[in-house]
């Protein structure tokens, strides 16, 4: 009978640490089990010691007074003590931006209301005409081979049309004469681009992004609004933002660039401004820039505007024409010449009303910068991701059915269904991401952590998609050309990978270092109350954050026995026990996190590799959460359960692998071992998917399938004589002849090839195995696939006449 009471209590106490239940009914709990252990169980005063112990406890800390005086206003000053000061410029970058689903999944519980409260991603009739109408029309005139190895710039025709057609002004409100688009509408033109060009992509996403514009919005004055935002709509003005300078890439609020408050008398006024000097490179557009968007630090050594010296960094718009400026020097991007350059300016003369946001902005410039990365940053490179995996889909599962090997077409050899495979999966899931992320930003958040998440990650998945497209195409990918539709996306994968924070950097300090603050229900806010010196907000969120760790110090070893199967999943069907493995691995990494920053406290920030597994875990819970999503905003249909099954079973085998990376590294040796147990006690059990799955994905890319259309919905599909075109007709024509293909195989023995084509169809149209019309369809099939397999070659009078080719010629491949 003495077991019944503990059991109770025991069962009790951890039904409300699972649920989350006040701390109060924890006390209530306790008291009746100890009164009803008085008064039924006499002789058992053992257990009544304890319960009463156990009931004191709970009691003293339900007794908020009491706990604040005694145990939390030590810890207040102890904390205070330890705590790493905050410089001004982290404070800023964690003030930047809301958290959303995020948040949720470092809940250790995660609401899946949360997810599906969103509405569903989609474009607005004016978007999807600007999609379907110039973006189209734009990326017909594009010649990917000419800009970036002839020409080397867009041709002043491109330019005009960009112009005209305001792909300048895609975020700039209808009031200024602006497109006005969604972020959903903004990255569907910039995918679709790159799907044909990245220069110009970049060239048309830089204004849209980070920049004069987009700072002109949101900080701008009134007669700044009305002067540039008109200008620059209509193309009148080419913008560009100068941030990176030699000293200061990653590390940018360590710019050395400097603006001086001074005075200076202009036409007989004297007028207050800055003396600016400054060097950056790396500048989207400046060779052709008319303002110049410009970060530098400030400082007021006279005193003119206060008796503070160094005021921080504060950003300006200045005419490129302003005596001093310099710029139309150009770097070379590898693989994509769009205008990148260095600017220069020494001792230029800045009026304060050329500030954005003017002098009552002075030194704001890094909260304005950080305000707008938490949102832009998931917008346009994240598409370039998006793109390159729509491409190498529409692309590679064409070439892989058009080119024969061994007599028969290169995608059946299961060395070949590998890639194939992982091409369309990592297609279909950053895909998935992106636009969830971009509904997200629609509705009016601006996750800061998941748009890190889509820039970095987003852009590794593009750079393993390129490969396993390069390694499908084999010699057709590697000899540059026009009909080489890959290399020049392969040479320019470093660029998304290094800008607006190098992918090293995102992984290792930023996506956990901010989320893990950001993300977690408790951790700023203990930060801030020790910050403002709050003794009653620290201990409302100190206990809080007890109570936290301890409700997934339960949940976590519960849920990895069962499997996740004691939580709920939104759904049913095929995807549900997915649910319940983000809801299992969402609670094994917050328990793991929260203890290791515990441990580490402030030293965490060093703790790089650490923070880089973390954030590997923390993505790839947000990827799977989305592919899920995606599955049902795209109504279920279930020719596509084979990506959805390798997608997320991949992110779910990546963040098994990041948390044991963690278990093995773990501050303290010994409590990583016990948190392998706790988390994981039947040992690793997400494996990436199985052969039979990716056979399917490898047959939905070689065929006209619906799944392969939704996968590549929003590319360029060329119905040029180029490159891509010439695939996409080979593709179509190979499909149509292959019942003709099949009966000359069955009929006599023999494979048709561009080589014995017409003999063939001859003989088989004679014979009566298939028709004149199957026979022409045939030999159109076989014509078109020798174009694709064909390669570029230049004559020695073509390379000695010129720096690059200008007169390619299509030769057949031997």
């Amino acid at each position: 009978m003495t077991l019944v009471p503990i059991a109770i209590l025991v069962l009790g106490l951890i039904a409300i640490a699972w649920f989350r239940a006040p701390l109060w009914l924890a006390t209530a709990l306790a008291a009746a089990v100890t009164v009803t252990t008085a008064l039924w169980l006499p002789v058992a005063w053992p257990l009544d010691i304890l319960f009463i112990a156990i009931t004191a406890v709970l009691l003293f800390f339900t007794l908020t007074p009491l706990r604040r005086t005694l145990l939390s206003r030590p810890l207040f000053s102890w904390f205070k003590g330890v705590l790493p000061a905050m410089s001004a410029t982290e404070k800023e970058a964690l003030d930047a931006g809301t958290v959303w689903w995020d948040a949720e999944l470092f809940s250790g519980k995660p609401d899946w209301k949360v997810l599906f409260d969103q509405d569903a991603p989609t474009l607005s009739a004016e978007e999807r005409a600007f999609i379907d109408g110039p973006v189209e029309e734009l990326c017909r005139m594009l010649d990917d081979w000419k800009i970036n190895r002839e020409l080397k710039d867009l041709p002043p025709e491109v330019w005009k049309f960009i112009r005209e057609k305001r792909f300048l002004s895609m975020i700039i409100p209808k009031q200024y004469g602006g497109l006005e688009f969604t972020a959903q509408g903004n990255a569907a033109a910039v995918t679709k681009i790159s799907t044909r060009s990245l220069t110009a992509a970049v060239s048309v996403m830089v204004p849209n992004s980070l920049g004069p514009g987009e700072l002109l919005m949101h900080f701008g004055t009134e007669d700044q609004k009305d002067h540039y935002l008109p200008r620059l709509a209509r193309g009148e003005e080419i913008p560009c933002f100068a941030l990176t300078s030699p000293q200061a890439g990653s590390d940018a609020a360590s710019m050395p660039d400097e603006g001086v408050v001074c005075k200076k008398t202009i036409d007989g006024k004297e007028v207050l401004g800055l003396r600016v000097t400054w060097d950056k490179r790396y500048i989207t557009l400046a060779p052709v820039a008319t303002v110049l968007g410009l970060a530098f630090k400030t400082r007021d050594p006279d005193g003119l505007l206060g008796d503070k010296e160094h005021l921080g960094i504060s950003c300006a718009l200045i005419p490129t024409s302003t005596p001093g400026v310099e710029i139309g020097n150009r770097h070379l991007p590898g693989g994509s010449l769009f205008m990148n350059g260095p600017t220069r300016g020494k001792d230029v003369f800045v009026p304060m009303d050329w500030l954005i946001g003017g002098q009552e902005r002075i030194g704001q410039g890094w909260r304005m910068l950080m305000h707008c990365l938490a949102a832009g940053r998931a917008i346009s490179l994240p598409a370039q991701g998006v793109a390159g995996g729509k491409a190498c889909t529409a692309m590679t599962g064409a070439y892989a059915r058009i080119r024969y090997q061994f007599k028969q077409p290169i995608g059946h050899f299961e060395g070949i269904e590998e890639p194939l495979a992982r091409i369309g999966a990592e297609a279909y899931r950053m895909e998935a991401a992106h636009k969830l992320t971009l509904a997200a930003l629609d509705a009016g958040h601006k996750p800061v952590v998941l748009s890190a998440i889509l820039k970095a990650y987003l852009t590794e998945a593009n750079r393993r998609v390129v490969n396993d497209a390069m390694d499908v195409h084999g010699g057709k990918a590697v000899v540059e050309g026009p009909g080489n539709y890959l290399s020049l996306g392969y040479q320019a994968l470093p660029v998304s990978i290094t800008v607006e924070g190098a992918n090293i950097l995102t992984r290792s300090m930023i996506v956990f270092g901010q989320g893990a603050i950001r993300c977690h229900p408790y951790l700023l806010k203990e930060m801030l109350a020790a910050q403002d010196n709050d003794l009653k907000a620290f201990d409302a969120a100190l206990w809080g954050h007890v109570g936290f760790l301890i409700s997934n110090a339960v949940r976590a070893p519960l849920l990895g026995l069962t499997g996740g199967r004691l939580s709920r999943s939104p759904v049913s069907g095929p995807t549900a026990r997915y649910y319940r493995r983000v809801n299992r691995l969402s609670s094994a990494f917050t328990l793991t996190a929260d203890l290791a920053l515990l441990i580490l406290g402030g030293k965490f920030k060093f703790a790089e590799k650490l923070s880089g597994r973390f954030a590997d875990a923390l993505a790839h819970l947000y990827m799977a959460s989305s592919i899920l999503r995606r599955y049902e905003d795209d109504g279920r249909p279930a020719e596509d359960l084979p990506l959805v099954k390798f997608a997320v079973e991949d992110s779910l085998h990546q963040v098994e692998e990041a948390l044991h990376g963690v278990f093995r590294n773990f501050p303290i040796s010994a409590l990583g071992g016990v948190l392998r147990l706790v988390a994981f006690p039947w040992g690793r059990v997400h494996s990436v998917a199985d052969d039979r799955t990716s056979h399917k994905i490898a047959r939905l890319l070689l065929e006209k399938s619906a799944t392969r259309e939704r996968l590549i919905d929003g590319c360029f599909m060329s119905q040029e004589e180029d490159g891509t075109g010439i695939v996409l007709k080979a593709f179509d024509a190979v499909l149509k002849a292959e019942p003709a293909e099949h009966a000359i195989r069955n009929a006599l023995k023999a494979v048709p090839s561009p080589s014995n084509v017409k003999a063939l169809t001859r003989k088989a149209v004679e014979a009566g195995v298939i028709t004149e019309e199957q026979a022409a369809d045939l030999i159109r099939a076989q014509e078109l696939s020798a174009r694709v397999i064909a390669v570029d070659e230049f004559t020695p009078e073509e390379l000695a006449n010129s720096s690059e080719p200008q007169r390619p010629v299509l030769a057949e491949a031997s």
